[in-house]
C-alpha cells in the first residue's frame, strides 16, 4: 500500500499576495492556480523540485477563518522546510526579507532557524545532519 500527504492548507488573506511571497521570498514554484468560483481558487505552491507534499493556499472565508490567519498552530512551529544546504537558503531568504525570529543553531538533528511567513505562521528552515539525511 502507498499513501502520502499531498497538500497542507495555509489560510491566507489574499491569493496574489500569498503567491508572490511564497514564490519570490521562499523561492517556491506556483504549481497550480485554477479559478473555482468568482471568489475561490485552487492555488498550490511547493519548494522547487518537491515531489511529495505541497501547500494549498486557501483564502479565508468568514470571521472564524480570518481569525486563524497566521496562527493555525497556536503559535508553535507548524511547518518544516528541509534543505540540503542550510546556509545557502538562509542567506538567500534573509536577503529577500524573510523574517527569521530565531537565529541559526546546531541541534542534535541538524542546523535550524525559525522564520515567520507573510502572515506570522512559524516555520523551521532545517538541514538535517548526516545521521538524519534520509529525512530529506
Amino acid at each position: 500500500m502507498y499513501r502520502r500527504i499531498a497538500h497542507v492548507t495555509i489560510v491566507v488573506k489574499e491569493y496574489d499576495e500569498a503567491i508572490q511571497y511564497y514564490t519570490d521570498q521562499l523561492n517556491f514554484e506556483l504549481i497550480e492556480d485554477t479559478p473555482l468560483t468568482e471568489t475561490k481558487r485552487w492555488v498550490v505552491v511547493a519548494p522547487k523540485g518537491a515531489r511529495e507534499c505541497s501547500i494549498l493556499l486557501a483564502k479565508a472565508d468568514g470571521d472564524k477563518q480570518v481569525a486563524s490567519i497566521g496562527n493555525q498552530t497556536g503559535g508553535r512551529v507548524g511547518l518544516f522546510l528541509f534543505t540540503d544546504d542550510f546556509w545557502r537558503d538562509y542567506t538567500q531568504m534573509s536577503e529577500k526579507g524573510v523574517n527569521f525570529i530565531r537565529s541559526p543553531r546546531k541541534e542534535v538533528y541538524g542546523t535550524v532557524a525559525v522564520f515567520s511567513d507573510l502572515y506570522g505562521n512559524l516555520w523551521d528552515l532545517l538541514e538535517p545532519n548526516s545521521k538524519n539525511k534520509g529525512l530529506l
